[in-house]
Formats: structure tokens, C-alpha cells, sequence
């Protein structure tokens, strides 16, 4: 990779990349001036000379497990999607599926009659588990779930086919476990859990006025515990050869007779001429094969209506909503309080209407003027990427002409989808709120078995436009920007460019990124699982990953748990590639002229103190402010693929020369790494 320092040298033809007004004008640096540590050395920890005083100040709210950035602006669409559920409940808004949007936010919000019911409402999803007489009956009832309450230990669902992305196919995924992860079955650090679970289980019993909870609690945590035992762990799950596993159906049914495969993927509703389907992690099939045919009729039943009740416990009466919070909420989060009741009725109502609820959001919250810049900042972090590729020090020509045939693949949607979701045949009823649920999994069943024989479309969306968040999609080699992430502190339309480059630019580089990240490197162009490096510069690549890996597994922010180098490999290539490339963009989009040199005349000006690449990296620093839980904080590190907000804003920096020039980091500071020591990525 070109080192950014030497941009200033280049002297070869270099694209004028299009020029901004924003922040040409009131010179607003787009920096929380009130938020920084001035006691604190950039050179040391910029993550805390940004957010030291937010840190040390800001609380967490009672019901959140982290609060940071992200959170700040999820509550502010929170607030705006509730008003426009409630506006649609009061008969406010026109659309069409107002009426249903408001419905299903009535039942939520309905507690007397939740209260009034108790689980009644359960009652045909344990009647289904009382009518299991066999084991073939016990697949039935799992396959049934797909539109019902209650678990099912192996997953399946239609996607496209990862070596063939012009189709779908319907694959088989390990599921089963209620616990955050299998080390919390069988890590000695979580035996607090397990207890507090066996607790949580009796409790639930008690509640539904069962007896024998205790010996159910041992039995349902002995029968997950096997459970976790064959699951791949999530490591392991990010290989996306070693869980692509094309196996026939009929071959399926032989191998593990007791999985009666053709029997469960019938009850789920997949056509008799389905003749194979892609496995996940076949390791765990073979156990849960064993485990189906050892493990008696009783415990699997008493371990289904366990799980149903857990399933549904947040549309139960308020103690079961309480029990389930004490547990998943305070033991497991650290939270101090539940959610109020308008926020999961929210949260819940965009989950089953989102699409429909984003119409509308779009129309009353879009931020057109900062969607009129995503083209042009997308285009030039391309530029940037198509630089870096071509001056890649260490990839073969034969490499570099298969990435930047991807790159130039690349497609991207900002804001929302031209098309919006049909709800026509998902009903509602504003009077069942159990009923809505189930009505809801039939109708998402529906729509994804309808995917199998047609082509993908690739013009849907993963993510609702009041989505807080971005992604990359390897099957179609595209980034996506949902309108409520377009504002301060990853967009602001008021503040000059640097900020702006240094958030959302980073966060578009970050997408970028994943497509050429330890995964996403190993899809093509069009989205296809294929070998496209050379050996020697595949190798290369994960020698330098490796070296990535080390970095961040030092990370330590409990003295007993550090961040696990391996599992955050992708998002942490994302951070250092994403933040690389928005610098590289920035700099260029300051060369007016595009002879490949930033002059004096060019140069940013001094904003509140602060020169325009310092602004560029403290934007960065500032989107990645963040608190935790201890307990949540634990669950992020075994479990999540990020890592902890410091070492996000701070692990790249030490690579990227440029982060050296703006703040003059010499050796002896913290963020200094000797040259040989840097990790050059794209």
C-alpha cells in the first residue's frame, strides 16, 4: 500500500476529485469542543483527548448497556419513529399500511389485556409440544415453529448461494442455545451465569405455575450445555469456505437418520423437489443427531415449553417481563432498568413494518442535503481505494487487476430502497398481540420460501432506513448508508470537510473495506465464493491480518478479558483500511488543481485551533465515544465482532502516517510504532 505520506509526492496524473462548499462557509469544525481532555496527549490517546470530558461526565442511561455515538443517535430515531407509529395509531398518517402499523403498536402497548390474559395465549404452542410422541413428532413441532413460539435446534432459512450468487438456496444453520454464546455453557468464567439462569428458569416456572422447576432448570441447562458442545464457535463460523456445505437432501436423511431432515423441511413448507441444501456446520448436525436419538422425549419437551415461555416473555404479563429482564437485562447486560414499554413496542413494530415505517421516516426525517454528498464521497473514497490498489507495494499485478475489477463492481444505496416491502398479506390485530407474532413469522416464512427458484433481487435491503448502522453485502458486492445514519458526529452538513471525511468518509471506506477484509477478500466481483490471489499474495495478506490479530488480542479492557484479535479481525481491517482510505480521499479532495500535490493555498484552514487533519482524525475519534457496562462490556468481547470504542478510534492510527504528521507523534509516544512495525493493509 502507498504510504499516505508520499500523496504529496505524486506526480502523475491524479483525478480531480470534486470539491465541497461544506463548511466553506461559518468555519464550524464539526468537533465537540466541550467533550475533550486537554490534559490528555493526542499522541498518547486520541480517543481520549476527543471524549475525555464526555467520559468522565456522561452517565449511562438505566436501561442501556453502552451508551456512545451509535446509541445517541438510535435514540433520537427512536423518538422519531414512535411519533410516527403513534401519529399512524391516532389515524394521522396517510399510508397504506398506517392502519396496520398502529395495530400492531396497540397490542404492545395493551397491557391491561396482556395482564388480563396471562399465557392463555401460549396455550396451542403447548399443546403441539404435549401431542410429541416420537421423535419423528419432535422434528414436526420444530419445523413448526418456523410460524409459531418455541425453538428449534437447527435453523434454516433461504439465501443466496454463496458460489453461485445469481441463486438461492436454502441452508441449514446450528441454533438451540439461550445463553449469549456456548462459552457460557462450558467456560468456568460464566458458572455465575449458568447459576444465575437455573434461577431464571425456576423463576419462570413458578410464574406459570408449574412445579418441578428445579429439576427442569438442570435438565434444560444439561440439555443446551451438550447443545453448545457441537456448535462451531463464532471463530470458526467466520470461515465462509469451511461452512459452505452443499449436501442432498437424501443424503442428509441417511446420514442422520434421527434429524429426520425430510420431515422437518417439509412441515417448514420447502417444496418435495428441494434436493439438497447448503449446511453450515455439518460437525454439528452429526451431534445433534446423536443428541436427538439419546436424550428423552421428556426432557426435550420440558426444555420446548421452557423455551416458548422465554420466548415470549416480553408480550407476557409484567412479571414475567420482569424475571426475564433480571436476567437477561441486569445479570447478563449490567442495565440498571428495563426499557419502558413504548420503546420495545417501537423497537417491535419497526421490526415487523419496517419498511413501512421507514416510508414515511423517509419522508419526514431524510436529510437530503447531507444525501446529496454521499455520491460524491463514495466516488472519491473509490478513487482512493483505486490508488491504493494500484500502488499496493506488496500484491502482484495479476491480484491488483482482480480487486480493482471488484472494486468497480461495487454498488451502493444511500438513504432507501426504490421499492418498498409489500405488507398486503401480513395481517394485524390491534386486540393479540401473541397472535400478531405469530402472524408475523408466517408471513417472513412466506416471503423468504418464495425466494427459492428466483433469482436474487438486488435491489432489496438489508436494513430499514431508520437503521443507525451501515453494511456491506459480499453476495452482492455492495455498501449500504440507511438515511438515519447521515448525521453529526458521522455527518454534518454544517461543519467543514475533515469532520466529515473523518466520519462518514471512514464509515464509507469501512464498508468499502469488508469487501476486501479476511472474508469478504474471498468473494469476486460479482459476489461469488472464489479464489481470486495469487499464493503468494494471499499469503502476504494474511500474514499481515495475523500481525492485526496480535495487535488488538493485547487489548485488555478488563483486567480479565482481553479483545479477541480473531473474531474482530474483519470489522478491525474495515477500521484501519476505511480510516486509510478516508484520508487518503481527503487529501486528495483538497488538490484542487490535481497535479498530486496539496499546496500552502490548498490546505484546510485552522478551525478552533486545530489544523484540517487533525480535524480529520479527532472526527473519527469522536464517532467511536462510547461507555459500557462491565458485564455488558464482558459479553461484547466474547461475543461481538467489534471491538470496544477506544481501540477502535485509537488501533488504526498508529499505521497511517498521516496520523504522525497531523499531531506529530514521535517515538516514546503511546500511538507510535517504529515504520518496520506499521501494518500496511490496501
Amino acid at each position: 500500500m502507498q504510504r499516505l505520506l508520499l500523496l504529496a509526492l505524486l506526480v502523475t496524473a491524479v483525478p480531480v476529485l470534486a470539491q465541497s462548499q461544506v463548511g466553506m462557509g461559518p468555519g464550524v469544525s464539526g468537533i465537540d469542543l466541550e467533550a475533550m481532555d486537554p490534559d490528555v496527549r493526542p499522541q498518547d490517546d486520541l480517543f481520549r483527548y476527543v471524549n475525555g470530558q464526555w467520559l468522565e461526565t456522561v452517565e449511562i442511561p438505566a436501561d442501556r448497556p453502552r451508551y456512545g455515538s451509535f446509541d445517541i443517535l438510535r435514540e433520537r430515531s427512536e423518538e422519531d419513529v414512535r411519533a410516527i407509529i403513534e401519529d399512524a395509531a391516532a389515524g394521522d398518517v396517510v399510508d397504506p399500511d398506517a392502519r396496520k402499523i398502529g395495530d400492531f403498536y396497540t397490542a404492545y402497548m395493551d397491557s391491561a389485556r396482556v395482564e388480563a390474559l396471562g399465557i392463555a395465549p401460549l396455550q396451542p404452542d403447548f399443546d403441539r409440544i404435549d401431542a410429541v410422541a416420537s421423535v419423528e413428532d419432535l422434528v414436526r413441532y420444530f419445523g413448526q415453529n418456523s410460524t409459531s413460539y418455541g425453538p428449534a435446534p437447527l435453523a434454516g432459512f433461504v439465501t443466496v448461494d454463496a458460489k453461485n450468487s445469481d441463486r438461492h438456496v436454502y441452508t441449514l444453520w446450528q441454533s438451540g442455545t439461550s445463553l449469549p454464546d456456548r462459552s457460557y455453557y462450558l467456560e468456568d468464567r460464566f458458572a455465575d451465569a449458568r447459576e444465575a439462569y437455573l434461577g431464571y428458569i425456576e423463576t419462570m416456572y413458578d410464574l406459570a405455575g408449574w412445579d418441578g422447576g428445579a429439576e427442569a432448570a438442570r435438565t434444560i441447562l444439561d440439555l443446551e450445555t451438550r447443545l453448545a458442545q457441537d456448535q462451531w464457535t463464532r471463530i470458526q463460523n467466520r470461515d465462509p469456505e469451511a461452512r459452505y456445505n452443499p449436501m442432498a437432501v437424501a443424503d442428509l436423511v441417511a446420514q442422520f437418520p434421527n434429524l429426520h431432515v425430510d420431515v422437518m423441511l417439509e412441515t417448514i413448507g420447502l417444496p418435495a423437489t428441494l434436493d439438497s441444501v447448503v449446511v453450515g456446520q455439518p460437525s454439528f448436525l452429526a451431534g445433534l443427531d446423536s443428541t436427538m436419538a439419546e436424550v428423552p422425549l421428556e426432557d426435550w419437551t420440558t426444555y420446548a415449553r421452557f423455551r416458548t415461555l422465554n420466548e415470549a416473555a416480553g408480550q407476557l404479563p409484567q412479571a414475567f417481563v420482569n424475571a426475564s429482564f433480571d436476567f437477561y437485562g441486569r445479570t447478563l447486560n449490567g442495565q440498571d432498568a428495563d426499557r419502558p414499554r413504548w420503546k420495545k413496542a417501537a423497537g417491535a413494530t419497526s421490526g415487523a413494518l419496517g419498511e413501512a415505517i421507514g416510508r414515511i421516516y423517509v419522508d419526514r426525517h431524510y436529510p437530503q442535503a447531507a444525501a446529496d454528498r454521499m455520491d460524491e464521497l463514495i466516488e472519491n473514497l473509490r478513487e482512493a481505494f483505486r490508488i491504493s490498489i494500484r500502488e499496493n507495494p506488496w500484491m502482484g499485478e495479476e491480484t491488483k487487476a482482480e480487486a480493482l475489477r471488484k472494486l468497480e463492481a461495487y454498488v451502493y444505496k444511500i438513504g432507501h430502497p426504490e421499492e418498498w416491502e409489500d405488507y398486503s398479506d401480513l395481517q394485524v390485530d390491534p386486540t393479540d398481540l401473541i397472535g400478531n407474532g405469530r402472524a408475523l413469522r408466517a408471513w417472513g416464512l412466506a416471503d423468504n420460501l418464495a425466494k427459492l427458484g428466483e433469482a436474487p433481487d438486488r435491489s432489496e435491503w438489508g436494513m430499514t432506513p431508520q437503521t443507525v448502522n451501515a453494511y456491506y453485502s459480499a453476495a452482492f458486492n455492495e455498501i449500504v448508508f440507511p438515511a438515519a445514519i447521515l448525521q453529526p458526529p458521522f455527518f454534518n452538513v454544517e461543519a467543514d470537510d475533515a469532520v466529515n471525511y473523518g466520519g462518514i468518509g471512514a464509515v464509507i471506506g469501512h464498508e468499502f473495506s469488508h469487501g476486501f477484509d479476511d472474508q469478504g477478500s474471498q468473494y469476486d466481483a460479482d459476489g461469488n465464493l472464489r479464489n481470486w490471489w495469487t499464493e503468494t499474495d494471499r499469503a502476504e495478506f494474511e500474514a499481515r491480518g495475523d500481525r492485526l490479530v496480535a495487535q488488538y488480542d493485547a487489548y485488555a479492557p478488563l483486567p480479565d478479558a482481553n479483545v479477541q484479535g480473531r473474531l474482530s479481525l474483519g470489522e478491525n481491517i474495515g477500521d484501519l483500511s476505511g480510516l486509510t482510505m478516508a484520508y487518503r480521499a481527503y487529501r486528495l479532495s483538497l488538490d484542487a488543481d490535481g497535479d498530486g500535490v496539496v499546496s500552502a493555498s490548498e490546505e484546510a484552514p485552522v478551525i478552533d485551533g486545530f489544523t484540517g487533519d487533525q480535524r480529520f482524525f479527532m472526527g473519527w475519534a469522536q464517532v467511536w465515544r462510547a461507555l459500557y457496562r462491565e458485564a455488558a462490556l464482558r459479553q461484547q468481547l466474547q461475543t461481538g465482532p467489534h471491538s470496544p470504542g477506544e481501540y477502535r478510534a485509537n488501533g488504526p492510527l498508529s499505521h497511517i502516517p498521516g496520523f504522525y504528521d497531523a499531531f506529530d507523534v514521535q517515538e516514546g509516544d503511546a500511538l507510535y510504532l517504529a515504520p518496520e512495525d506499521r501494518i500496511e493493509l490496501w
